[in-house]
């Protein structure tokens, strides 16, 4: 498969690398069909259409991936325990789909005792691996986009409240992984590889918040939550076997947690974005 016109179906296509794929895609001249659980306000523009589908149903997947060619498929973050990884590989095959590019986490190599990614997201991958279809599985650590969670603190009280402030990560912007995602769906080359998707440098959240704050031109408080604080509010959203991976990824991660990636560089011939670029893109958000 080369970058000739082809269908691509992009599952995940709301989420914070979904849509940055999608709009790459399209701008690329691809036809795209964006799968997500809801349908959006607006219509598709041309060459791409929106489809609705949970990927908890592979079923609902069946009519949406007839005659595609090449597949994004999203891990299913806080549902991944309720997928059915070959039942989806076995629908996207029986439907043509000869490329499928997988959106892993690279804890499935650094906490492979963990539930949420030893387990289920390592099954995901197995599923890929053995589907015969062409296959890339992309490994990102941390995203920019978690910053999002302080958005309502900031509005309100210009404060940024995190566990483990000068723990650093190498953060990567949702748009860098979506760009080598679109590089691997359209272009031979990819079949096989396992890219580990990171930002250029280790931050830490208090030096993150200075980033938002230089971004506003006005101080932000920053607020060093404890472990149990930070566990209590993680729980409203998040299951409780993925909290306690992501306390520990967080608090105590491994040196190939903290270790910078040259796969972003290496697939894209530029350097990953930085933290402050992405602050730049998203500071409305905050406002």
């Amino acid at each position: 498969m080369t970058s000739e016109l082809i269908m691509i179906v992009v599952t995940g296509a709301t989420g914070n690398v979904g849509r940055p794929l999608v709009q790459a895609l399209v701008a690329a001249g691809e036809q795209v069909t964006a799968v997500s659980r809801g349908l959006p306000a607006t219509a598709g523009s041309e060459g791409l259409r929106h489809r609705q589908a949970d990927l908890t149903d592979p079923e609902s997947l069946r009519p949406i991936l007839d005659d595609a060619a090449a597949l994004f498929l999203h891990d299913g973050g806080a549902s991944a325990q309720l997928l059915s990884p070959r039942d989806i590989v076995d629908i996207a095959k029986a439907g043509g789909v000869g490329r499928i590019v997988l959106l892993s986490s690279i804890g499935v190599a650094t906490r492979p005792q963990s539930a949420s990614h030893g387990g289920m997201m390592r099954a995901i991958e197995e599923a890929v691996r053995q589907s015969g279809m062409d296959w890339t599985i992309l490994r990102p650590g941390a995203f920019n986009s978690n910053a999002y969670a302080w958005v309502e603190t900031v509005r309100a009280q210009r404060m940024v409240a995190a566990p483990f402030g000068d723990v650093g990560l190498p953060t990567i912007d949702p748009a860098d992984i979506a760009e080598v995602a679109a590089a691997a769906l359209h272009h031979d080359g990819h079949t096989g590889q396992v890219y580990e998707l990171t930002g250029p440098a280790l931050t830490t959240p208090r030096q993150r918040a200075e980033v938002i704050a230089d971004a506003f031109g006005e101080p932000i408080r920053f607020i060093e939550q404890s472990r149990g604080e930070a566990r209590a509010q993680m729980l409203r959203f998040m299951p409780e076997p993925i909290v306690e991976t992501t306390l520990e990824a967080i608090g105590e991660p491994t040196p190939a947690e903290q270790r910078i990636s040259p796969d972003v560089e290496l697939v894209l011939g530029r350097a990953p974005r930085t933290f402050a670029n992405w602050i730049q893109h998203n500071i409305t958000a905050f406002r």
